[in-house]
């Protein structure tokens, strides 16, 4: 079993110039409204081995996603699959922005699924609270279960609401233009 390596946004960008892919496991939606140029997406809740060390061949590959939690996902099944030269972009597509390297910018927009789901957990919360209040104390255990919930999720960097919320329809659409989305497989964005 291989192990992956995190890399800059620089260094990224600057191994995809000499030849490795970059993979982006976002979602369509997250990918719609801002990708790599040339950037092969692959949603990490459709993550498919085999379709992946095909797109790949020998190359290395840089993963990103977001901030990164999504990357480290795929780069563990790939090495775990036996793949090598994978590559990790450290703070995803947030550093890529942030060290002022080019963004494919689309039209949309589409939140990312990591504040889609802090969104989601702040709701359940106040309705939690506010219907444990006016209603029915038992209403508070909502509050406790969402924070329970997050204490799981950052103990063990894995969020069951999140990956739900990143197979919701508004997340699959918007990345080939028609908004009938591409989860069927790897897609290569076209300038």
């Amino acid at each position: 079993m291989g192990t992956y390596e995190l890399i800059s946004a620089v260094e990224a960008a600057r191994r995809v110039r000499s030849g490795d892919l970059m993979l982006d496991v976002r979602t369509p939606g997250e990918f719609a409204a801002a990708s790599v140029e040339g950037a092969l997406l692959y949603p990490l809740q459709e993550f498919d081995l085999d379709k992946v060390r095909e797109a790949v061949g020998g190359r290395g590959v840089c993963v990103m996603c977001a901030a990164g939690v999504r990357a480290v996902k795929a780069a563990e099944m790939m090495c775990a699959g036996g793949m090598s030269k994978v590559y990790v972009v450290e703070g995803g597509m947030r550093a890529w922005e942030a060290s002022g390297l080019p963004i494919r910018r689309g039209k949309g927009g589409v939140i990312s699924v990591e504040r889609q789901t802090r969104l989601v957990m702040g709701v359940m919360v106040v309705v939690g609270g506010l219907l444990g209040y006016f209603l029915n104390t038992a209403w508070l255990w909502l509050a406790v279960f969402v924070g329970a919930g997050m204490i799981y999720s950052a103990l063990t960097n894995w969020c069951g609401l999140g990956l739900l919320i990143a197979r919701m329809p508004w997340n699959s659409r918007g990345c080939d233009g028609d908004g009938q989305g591409c989860c069927g497989g790897l897609k290569r964005e076209e300038g």
